[in-house]
């Protein structure tokens, strides 16, 4: 299980790879990658994510091994960036290994889930006439729910 919190973009297939160097007993990798998008046809300028590092860092080590304990996970890794993004850099990333799809994709979907919801991580959006803070929407929190037990 890993974790990183970082400014540097990352490579998807070179994680993939640490993440399952060596483990023969995997039938199954899923992967997300979250992108910040412009839905403002040319007006955003860049998101910019701020945290605290110690907090987050915890903070997403907690959601992970809470993962690991719900579903069988061989390996598991969420790497999350922050600074000021452009539209289309990536933002962060789950993967999820299992040695069976069901728990691969469960547990990537509620990482991701927590992630959009509750990582510790104040999103603002920079357009070329202002800036606004960014919240959960209440979709997401609807997603989240769905894993309460």
């Amino acid at each position: 299980m890993a974790v990183r919190v970082q400014a540097e973009d990352f490579d998807l297939g070179d994680e993939v790879s640490k993440l399952t160097d060596g483990n023969t007993d995997i039938g199954a990798i899923v992967t997300f990658v979250g992108v910040v998008r412009d839905t403002t046809n040319g007006a955003l300028l860049s998101m910019e994510l701020e945290h605290y590092p110690a907090m987050t860092k915890q903070a997403l080590e907690t959601i992970d091994q809470a993962a690991a304990k719900r579903w069988s996970l061989n390996a598991s890794m969420i790497i999350h960036r922050y600074g000021d993004l452009a539209p289309g850099a990536q933002i962060m990333m789950v993967a999820t290994a299992s040695p069976h799809r069901k728990d691969a994709f469960e547990a990537a979907e509620f990482l991701m889930d927590y992630l959009k919801t509750d990582a510790p991580f104040w999103k603002k959006e920079n357009f070329k006439d202002g800036a606004k803070w960014v919240g959960s929407k209440a979709a997401d929190e609807d997603a989240k729910d769905r894993w309460k037990a």
